[in-house]
This record gives C-alpha cells, sequence and structure tokens, in this order.
C-alpha cells in the first residue's frame, strides 16, 4: 500500500461513525455472561478477543474463564445499539450506562 492509500484509509477510518451501544460476552462452557457498555463496539469486540486470547484482562472473573476455557468459548453480542447521532456524548453516556444496568439485571451479568 503506497503512502497516499495509507493516508486515505487513515483519514476513512477516523472519519467513520462508530456504533455505541449495550453488549454481551458470554462464555459457552459455564453460562457467565459480562455486560458492558461502548461508545464504539467494533474497538470494543476487537480489544476483548484480544485481552481474552491473551488472557490478559483486569475483570477477575473473566480472567479465570478465559484460562480455563480458551478464547473460542467466548461469544460477543451486541445487545442494543444507540443511533441517536444528535445527543452529545454525556447525554449518550447517560442513556447507555442506564441500559448497561438494564441488561445486566435482566441476564443476571457482571459489569465488564
Amino acid at each position: 500500500m503506497d503512502k497516499t492509500n495509507r493516508k486515505a484509509a487513515a483519514a476513512a477510518w477516523k472519519e467513520r461513525k462508530a456504533p455505541a451501544g449495550i453488549y454481551a460476552l458470554r462464555c459457552t462452557p459455564t453460562g457467565e455472561c459480562w455486560v458492558g457498555r461502548s461508545s464504539d463496539l467494533e474497538a470494543i469486540e476487537k480489544r476483548l478477543q484480544f485481552a481474552i486470547k491473551m488472557a490478559s484482562t483486569p475483570h477477575r472473573t473473566l480472567l479465570a474463564a478465559a484460562r480455563a476455557h480458551g478464547e473460542a468459548a467466548f461469544a460477543f453480542e451486541r445487545l442494543e445499539l444507540f443511533e441517536d447521532d444528535d445527543a452529545g456524548p454525556e447525554l449518550r453516556d447517560a442513556i447507555l450506562k442506564n441500559r448497561a444496568e438494564h441488561w445486566r439485571e435482566q441476564l443476571g451479568a457482571v459489569a465488564i
């Protein structure tokens, strides 16, 4: 990839609209579930996959499950997308926080 194409690709990545929302991470063998929120679901999915693969996460229960079962045992699920582009970051964060709490209670999940 030449320099011009690299610059164009980097600019396109920076200008993309990242989907915000609520996600669940499930351990298939144990049924454990972790729920979190993110302003960029694509980035958090990749970050969690890497953390599980490397068995390096600050969440103790997730770390124990990752070490015991490996990365193939986990499934990432988008529970809810936040579509409102007009809301400011503070309002969006408050809504995401509220919805994440709702999903944790609904699924009996741990915060991540």
